[in-house]
């Protein structure tokens, strides 16, 4: 099927000449050059331009990639990094049964380590980026752009000409790509499978922004112990608990810059914990280094058996922070952080690892608190206050992935409305949540006070930890399967390795379940329920929407009324479709029979993309072109693009709303057999075609483009330049009329905005239908309803003024 409908599409592409009516120096050039041409895609909206370079990435100079190494040092890897603070004291929770355990347990963390974080990660998963972007949600936006995965309707074709889209459609040899894609698009469970597999992991990764800061201060916090044994355990743990709230207070100020503040404390944590544990090996005991031979992994697990076997549940704690690296790619590139892990991070992390298992070789009854033991009693305190800055740096990049995690989702749908900021305006991934900032910083704090121990809290860590990477492996599958062009067996080789792993240390974690392991199951499943709620309600309401659209004649008679009154000034109606027109506006002429002198239909759209480019965010249609102006819009976003302030997004939707009538005006005139004279959108755009089939040259309708701000007459002043075809044409058709038709409706669409600007909004209240099941009208009429009401509304998210707003009620049964 889809290599059929590739056929069909590559069938219906035709020639159009772009003629420019603007250029008075044509006209007089006897060079003849052929006219320039684009490809039309035959789609519900005709055809939408590039703009032009936008595709050119440079390469990175030296000095940058230094300078951004240093920066990912303080940002990426603080949880890494701090992560030698609890794995020994969570990996033998009943002290160490036999020296050489030690080893067997740093043989483990040394190529759990290389295996994970390093191969797995730096070295593979970092390709699979969505232009720079990383995490289970860009896997999953890549994975959209190459396959129709998404459960929303909304796809165009205009949207893969997007000059960020990168869309590279697999040569027909690759059969698996094509077999994946068809599977994607096709199988129904398969498309909601990896939803909800997404969800799982996006769910986690919030879960962890709880875990990590508690698990992180409070084992930092804990070695004051050695200096004031007086402290009491409540005490650390309220110690701990204002140090978080601290923490989660200080971030509605961003971390714009936060690269070159934190990366020098970062920097000197691991060159600390490098020397002290270059110094324990030297001092204690070298035969540690004997744990690089593998064989001591064998006999760790024939030796302990299932107790060894439980255990891994602490080893994972070592790799535990990629799932922020991956996903605060964004802000370096690749080769920035390759060059920094294998010479920065690796060495230092692994010496420590090593130093500690040389040090507990010799005092094994230490291990409920390795790190500070193990450090010399002269380099206490500014070993101390390292750990305590270094800890709250790794909290800061797992709170800040969360955010740009619920940042994600809720551009796809699947997230409640919440405050979104954009703390710095160098930074576009810099944001900041009030409400989810709140409730991470009370989900911290609770976990600190009910679990007490880093013991209990490593072990609800791990389960997030290994679940996340379990669903980064199957997702990173797929890519391979549809985007790379590589060997099959290289990608049979990469899953059956990492998902046998990783299976194997999601079932040591389990075992614990009833010890921690349910606190981020629970939390997640509560996260999921509220996120698959909320995207189900979206879908469903998308499509009633969509079956129940205003036909395009109905449309004409509700203009055409007798009792219609003009209201002056411009009416955007926001709507979520982008196929037609909503059943609201239908019922609002019903009620209140008056439209604006300018009416524009506009859908915020979001591509799976991470940015749109300005000259590419619009896309117009005229909806009727007799005497009423309405049009549609729709305003595409990437889902790192902030939204406007109302202001500012009129004036650039107008700006580029006069580039369309101009382009209208231009190209929807004329004789044959070099452009038709259009009547209106009435005629399908079927019937407008097929009248053309028998000319050599094809027109271009304007009124039936949803068309960029990049006009036509720009790109053809730069292709078609000087040939006589297009100078006689200027020559013959170009009259001072049409220019004056131009700007008046131009400056008419001026003088309507300085009259004022109406937002007008379908408030849209959604219920189950009387024959739906128990649970379904749980989900819709209590769960959905209760989110609706306690999330932020459409307008508060465009920050529009309350007294430009018109919302018009209406009832949807799904």
């Amino acid at each position: 099927m889809a290599s059929q409908q590739a056929a069909d599409y590559r069938g219906s592409r035709e020639e159009i000449v772009i003629v420019d009516l603007e250029s008075e120096e044509a006209a007089v050039d006897d060079v003849d050059l052929p006219p320039a041409t684009m490809q039309r895609q035959d789609s519900l909206y005709v055809a939408a331009t590039r703009a032009a370079g936008a595709n050119h990435h440079g390469q990175d100079s030296w000095a940058r990639t230094l300078r951004l190494a240093f920066q990912c040092v303080g940002i990426l890897y603080g949880d890494i990094g701090t992560s030698p603070l609890f794995v020994y004291s969570s990996t033998f929770r009943d002290g160490v049964g036999h020296p050489d355990d030690l080893l067997g347990a740093l043989s483990l963390i040394i190529y759990s380590f290389l295996l994970f974080t390093v191969i797995k990660y730096v070295y593979i998963a970092l390709r699979a980026n969505d232009d720079g972007d990383g995490g289970t949600f860009a896997l999953y936006t890549l994975i959209s752009r190459h396959a129709r995965v998404s459960l929303i309707p909304n796809q165009q074709v205009e949207d893969e000409l997007v000059s960020k889209y990168n869309r590279d459609k697999p040569p027909a040899t690759l059969q698996r790509a094509e077999w994946m894609k068809e599977l994607l698009e096709t199988n129904k469970t398969v498309k909601i499978s990896l939803f909800l597999i997404t969800m799982l992991a996006t769910a986690m990764v919030i879960s962890d922004a709880i875990l990590t800061p508690a698990i992180s201060v409070l084992s930092a916090v804990d070695g004051l112990k050695e200096k004031a044994s007086f402290l009491t355990t409540d005490e650390i743990v309220w110690i701990t608990v204002g140090i978080l709230v601290v923490l989660f207070a200080i971030q509605r100020f961003g971390t714009d810059r936060v690269g070159y503040l934190f990366a020098p404390i970062i920097l000197l944590w691991l060159l600390l914990i490098a020397g002290v544990g270059l110094y324990n090996l030297i001092k204690y005991d070298t035969g540690a280094l004997r744990a690089f031979n593998m064989k001591y992994i064998i006999d760790y697990f024939r030796r302990n058996k299932k107790k060894g076997w439980v255990s891994l549940g602490g080893i994972l704690l070592c790799f535990t922070g990629t799932e922020a690296l991956f996903a605060d790619l964004g802000y370096f590139s690749i080769k920035s952080i390759q060059l920094s892990f294998g010479f920065g991070l690796v060495p230092s992390v692994l010496l420590a690892y090593i130093g500690q298992a040389a040090y507990l070789r010799v005092h094994p009854e230490d291990v409920a608190n390795t790190f500070y033991r193990s450090t010399p009693i002269s380099l206490f305190w500014p070993t101390f206050i390292l750990a305590l800055a270094a800890s709250i740096i790794g909290s800061q990049a797992m709170i800040s992935c969360a955010f740009a995690t619920i940042s994600h989702s809720q551009t796809l749908g699947c997230f409640p409305r919440v405050k979104i900021l954009h703390t710095s305006r160098q930074y576009s991934g810099q944001l900041y949540i009030p409400e989810v900032n709140y409730l991470l910083c009370l989900g911290a704090c609770l976990v600190t006070i009910g679990f007490r121990t880093t013991v209990i809290i490593g072990e609800a860590h791990g389960i997030c930890v290994v679940l996340v990477m379990i669903v980064t492996t199957l997702l990173l599958t797929i890519v391979m399967l549809l985007v790379w062009k590589i060997s099959i067996w290289w990608i049979v080789a990469f899953f059956v390795v990492f998902m046998s792993s990783e299976s194997i240390y999601l079932s040591a974690i389990l075992y614990r379940f009833a010890h921690g392991a349910y606190v981020p199951v629970a939390m997640s499943a509560f996260l999921m329920v509220v996120m698959v709620v909320w995207h189900y309600v979206h879908v469903k309401k998308y499509n009633f929407e969509l079956e129940h659209s205003v036909p395009r004649d109905k449309v004409k008679e509700l203009l055409e009324r007798r009792d219609i009154q003009r209201v002056p000034g411009i009416g955007l109606f926001y709507t979520e479709l982008v196929q037609g027109i909503p059943p609201v506006f239908r019922h609002l002429i019903e009620k209140i029979p008056s439209i604006h002198s300018v009416l524009i239909f506009v859908s915020m759209k979001h591509l799976p993309i991470p940015s749109v480019d300005m000259s590419e965010r619009f896309l117009f249609r005229q909806v009727d072109r007799e005497d009423y102006k309405v049009f549609q819009c729709v305003a595409r976003y990437g889902y790192r693009d902030p939204f406007e302030e109302a202001k500012d997004f009129v004036d650039k939707l107008v700006e580029h709303l006069q580039y369309y009538i101009r382009d209208v005006n231009l190209y929807g005139v004329g004789c044959e057999p070099m452009m038709k004279q259009s009547s209106s959108y009435r005629s399908s755009r079927a019937e407008s075609f097929s009248s053309h089939e028998k000319t050599k040259v094809k027109a271009v309708y304007a009124e039936e483009m949803l068309t960029p701000a990049e006009s036509f007459s720009e790109h053809a002043r730069q292709a078609s330049g000087k040939s006589k075809h297009f100078a006689q044409f200027q020559g013959d058709k170009m009259n001072i009329v049409e220019m004056l038709k131009i700007q008046q409706e131009q400056q008419a669409v001026l003088e309507e905005m300085s009259k004022g600007v109406v937002y007008i909004f379908g408030e849209s209240e959604v219920v189950a239908r009387p024959h739906s099941s128990l649970i379904k009208k749980i989900a819709v009429n209590y769960l959905y309803s209760f989110l609706r009401k306690n999330s932020r509304n459409g307008e508060k998210m465009l920050s529009i003024p309350r007294r430009q707003i018109l919302k018009v009620g209406i009832s949807y049964e799904i």
